[in-house]
C-alpha cells in the first residue's frame, strides 16, 4: 500500500470569470466538509484573474484547497507581455504550477525545452510544477503509448536533481481521453503510470520514484475515478469540465466512500 497522499487537481481551464469562481470555490468548501480530507488533497488551477479571488476565498473560509496556475512563464521577469511567472502565483499562496498541458503543447507550440524550462522555472519559484505528459490517438494506436509517453517525462525532468524530482507532480494525459467521454482503461493507465515511475527508478532511485504522485486525466468522473484508484501506480487524477460542478468535483475528491 502506498503512502502518497492522492492528489485530486481540477483544471478550470478557460472557463469562469472571479465572481463564477468565487462561487465554486465556495460551493466546493462546503461539499468539501463531509470528506476526511486527512486521506486526500484537493487542488484547483483557475484561469490566471481568478487566482486573488481563490486565494481569498479558501484563506477567509480556512477550506482545505490548494490551488495554482494553468500555465507560468519560463522567465522570472521582464518584457514578456502577456506572461505570468512563477513568483507572482507564489505570492499570491499559489502551490502549483501545471507545465506542459497538452494544449498548450497543441495550440501553442510548447516542445520538451520549453516545458524543462518552466519545470526549473516553478521549482525556483517555489512551486510545485504538474508536468502534464501523454500520448495523441495515432501513438496509442500505434502501440507507443508508453515510449512516446517517457520521451515527454525525460525531456520535462531533464538536469532535474534527486531533491526536486521527488517533489514532481506527473500527470498522464491521453490527449485521446480529455474532454471526449473517452477513458483509458484502469489498465491502461495503470500500464503507462507504472512505466512512468519505473522511469523515475532508472533515473533517480527507488527513495524518489516511491514518492512521486502520478495522476490519470482524461474524462474523469465520480462515476469512474473510484476504479481508476485502485491501480497500484494512479495516485490521483487531473479532472477537467467534472472539476466546474463542486457537487461531481467533490464525489471526486471523497472517492473512498
Amino acid at each position: 500500500m502506498s503512502n502518497r497522499t492522492p492528489l485530486m487537481a481540477g483544471n478550470w481551464k478557460m472557463n469562469l470569470d472571479w465572481k463564477q469562481g468565487l462561487a465554486l470555490v465556495e460551493e466546493l468548501g462546503e461539499q468539501l466538509a463531509g470528506v476526511d480530507m486527512s486521506r486526500v488533497e484537493a487542488a484547483v488551477l483557475p484561469p490566471f484573474v481568478d487566482i486573488r479571488t481563490v486565494q481569498t476565498a479558501v484563506e477567509a473560509g480556512s477550506l482545505p484547497i490548494a490551488y495554482g496556475g494553468q500555465d507560468l512563464s519560463a522567465h522570472e521577469s521582464g518584457a514578456y507581455t502577456g506572461e505570468v511567472s512563477g513568483s507572482m502565483l507564489k505570492a499570491l499562496g499559489a502551490t502549483y504550477a501545471a507545465v506542459g498541458h497538452s494544449e498548450r503543447r497543441q495550440y501553442h507550440g510548447e516542445d520538451e525545452a520549453v516545458t524543462n524550462a518552466k519545470v526549473k522555472a516553478a521549482f525556483a519559484a517555489g512551486l510545485v510544477p504538474i508536468l502534464c505528459v501523454g500520448e495523441p490517438l495515432e501513438e496509442r494506436q500505434a502501440g507507443n503509448q508508453v515510449e512516446y509517453t517517457l520521451a515527454q517525462l525525460r525531456g520535462g525532468i531533464e538536469g532535474l536533481d534527486a531533491a526536486d524530482a521527488k517533489q514532481i507532480v506527473i500527470a498522464y494525459e491521453p490527449v485521446w481521453a480529455i474532454g471526449t467521454g473517452e477513458v483509458a482503461t484502469p489498465d491502461d493507465a495503470q500500464e503507462v503510470c507504472a512505466a512512468i515511475r519505473g522511469a523515475l527508478r532508472e533515473q533517480y532511485g527507488p527513495e524518489v520514484a516511491d514518492a512521486v504522485r502520478v495522476l490519470y486525466g482524461g474524462s474523469v468522473k465520480s462515476s469512474n475515478v473510484a476504479e481508476l484508484m485502485t491501480k497500484e501506480d494512479v495516485d490521483g487524477a487531473l479532472v477537467g469540465g467534472a472539476s466546474l460542478k463542486a457537487e461531481e468535483f467533490a464525489k471526486i475528491v471523497g472517492y473512498q466512500g
